[in-house]
This record gives structure tokens, sequence and C-alpha cells, in this order.
């Protein structure tokens, strides 16, 4: 079994600081992480591997230093990582992005199942996964929170609004995972970080996947972001803390009145 897991680098989101003047993220000196969906989708997989003996190969589409959220996947267990990456890509939207990811994957040759987070912690529009299905034309599954294999089908656990579904479904298939007890990630051991500090990440460029240069970058993006602002700050409140109950009425009557509300 061949699986294929889609993982993103992105900013910790606890970090992230957003230039007051130019309403553009401060990215200097924000660590990056793997996208945390994304990590459930590679422990989605790395549980087939161990069950099924599957070969498993994490990409990812973004700048070099992403090479360092791909070995710590290798860490966790996975065989192979893949870097795709070219300045042709930058400024990719959700679908320039998926289209880049399925030339990458039709490159890799035949795969069984394709895994991704359900959505990246930056973006959060959960949109990649399903358009790289429809780039690549298979069946997908969402919000998949416990899944086996049987043959060439994947019965599937599928989360929505009032319990879950059971899916059955031909392989090959892309399935976008959420955080789940069935799916919480393992710990990279030290014998794994030591196979990944050595191991050699496949850098693919614009050419190598063979992909359209009017369907990549800016200009195969048709949304643009116009601006990021921080939401407003809420007010801090008052702490009402009179000696007695009947003291603390009457002083918070009295803010009420002063603000015209009573």
């Amino acid at each position: 079994m061949e699986i294929v897991v889609c993982i993103k680098q992105v900013p910790d989101t606890t970090e992230v600081k957003i230039d007051p003047v130019t309403n553009t993220l401060i990215r200097q000196g924000v660590p990056s992480i793997v996208n945390p969906f994304d990590k459930n989708a590679l422990e989605a997989a790395l549980q087939l591997k161990d069950k099924y003996g599957a070969r498993v190969t994490v990409i990812s589409m973004g700048p070099p230093q992403a090479k360092a959220a791909l070995k710590e996947c290798l860490s966790m267990g996975a065989d192979t990582a893949i870097l795709v990456s070219d300045r042709a890509f930058g400024g990719a939207d959700t679908l320039a992005t998926s289209y880049t990811l399925a030339a990458c994957i039709r490159k890799i040759g035949k795969v069984d199942v394709i895994f991704c987070g359900k959505q990246a912690i930056d973006g959060d529009t959960a949109q990649v996964g399903p358009e790289t299905e429809e780039h690549l034309g298979i069946p997908q599954v969402t919000y998949v929170s416990n899944l086996d294999i049987k043959g060439d089908t994947a019965i599937v656990d599928r989360e929505c609004e009032d319990g879950y579904e059971v899916i059955e479904v031909k392989m090959p298939v892309l399935m976008s995972v959420i955080k789940s007890a069935a799916f919480e990630p393992r710990f990279p051991t030290i014998k794994g970080k030591m196979k990944a500090n050595r191991a050699e990440i496949a850098v693919w460029s614009a050419a190598d996947v063979k992909a359209d240069e009017k369907r990549i970058g800016l200009t195969g993006s048709p949304t643009k972001v116009s601006k990021i602002f921080s939401p407003p700050r809420r007010v801090q409140g008052i702490l009402i803390a009179e000696p007695t109950a009947k003291e603390s009425v009457t002083v918070l009557l009295d803010k009420l009145a002063e603000a015209k509300i009573v």
C-alpha cells in the first residue's frame, strides 16, 4: 500500500503578531511548526503502515526551510519526504497550492491513500484537501475520525454535526483528518530523529512536476488577500467588590444609570 501525506509548515499561531502599520503578519522571530491537523493525518498513515506494511511518503509545498517540518515527519516514522519548492510557487492561494500538490502526487505514481489535515491553522480554509482531490479525480472523505482497510476498500468513520457516518469507499481515495483520540500523534523516537537527520529530502521544482506555469503561484491564484488585521480588543470589565452584596448592587445600578442603560 502506497500512502501520501500532505503537510504544511505553519507559523505557531500562539506567537503570531500583526504589524499595526502595514496590517501584515510579523514573521521574524515567529517559530514554525508542523500544522497540527497534518500530524493527525500522519498518525493515521503510520497506523496503516504498522498494520499493513504500507509505505508512507510526506510531501509539502513551501520554501527551503520547510525541510525541517518534513524531517520531523520522518522522525515520527514516515519513509520518504519530498519538498516541492520553486520561486514560481510564491503567492499561491488554495487553488494553485492544490494544483501543485496534485502534480507532485501524479509524479510519485500509483498511490492508494492520500491524507491531509482537516485545515491549516494559519489560513483555516479547509480547501486544499478537497481541491487536490478534484484535480486528481478520485473520491474523497472529509472529517475522518477513524478508519480501517479491507482489501481495496476503506471503511471510514466521518464526523458530522449530529454524530458519525460510516462510509465505505474504494481506493485510491483522499481523506482529510480531524483531531481525534484515534489519531493522537506519536512522539518521535531517538532512532527516528537520528534517521531523519541523516535523510536526504528530494526537492522538486515546477519543471520537475510538469506544472503549468499559468496555474501556479500568483498567476494561478484567483483569490487575493486584501488585508489582514487583528480583531478589536475587548474593553476590560469593571470589578465591583464592595463589602456587602447590597452595596455592590447599589454601585452597579449607579454605573448602569451613568451609562444610560437603566
